[in-house]
């Protein structure tokens, strides 16, 4: 890699990009449960359906967050910890699950990268969100170096 990181993961589907690094700090932008740049669930969050019916969909959109990050990490560089995770979801009027609907995201990220994956984090519920995806999750991580 000449230690110059490259960008690999989630492809932006507009004029910026998945994630910036400033020092050892990553930032993410929001990214929805794309695989192939294609959503893979729209509509809003219903509160009449089971919380697992959104997981897959949660956990693809933390995913696409890990890689951006990955994307930008050199040789012998890691993800050292998430230091604050955002989900945003898209709920309907009833929703009221927000903190148990993060939790998937909390759970992939532990299942992770371990503890370092356990941050601030903020759910939040917003009337609609890019594409009609049901959830977004935005990352900020710290990088460390191997040895």
């Amino acid at each position: 890699m000449n230690g110059k990181p490259s960008i690999t993961g989630p492809v932006p589907q507009g004029q910026y990009q998945p994630a910036k690094r400033q020092g050892d700090w990553v930032f993410t932008s929001g990214m929805t449960p794309r695989r192939g740049g294609i959503l893979t669930m729209q509509g809003p969050v219903s509160a009449g359906r089971p919380l697992s019916d959104y997981q897959s969909a949660v956990v693809l959109a933390c995913t696409n967050a890990v890689e951006a990050i990955q994307g930008l990490l050199a040789g012998g560089e890691t993800i050292g910890g998430v230091l604050s995770m955002t989900v945003f979801i898209a709920g309907d009027s009833d929703f009221q699950a927000h903190s148990r609907l993060a939790d998937f995201a909390s759970e992939y990220l532990f299942a992770t990268l371990g503890q370092a994956g356990i941050g601030a984090r903020a759910a939040v519920g917003v009337a609609t969100l890019p594409g009609n995806a049901p959830v977004e999750i935005q990352l900020i991580a710290a990088v460390t170096r191997a040895g």
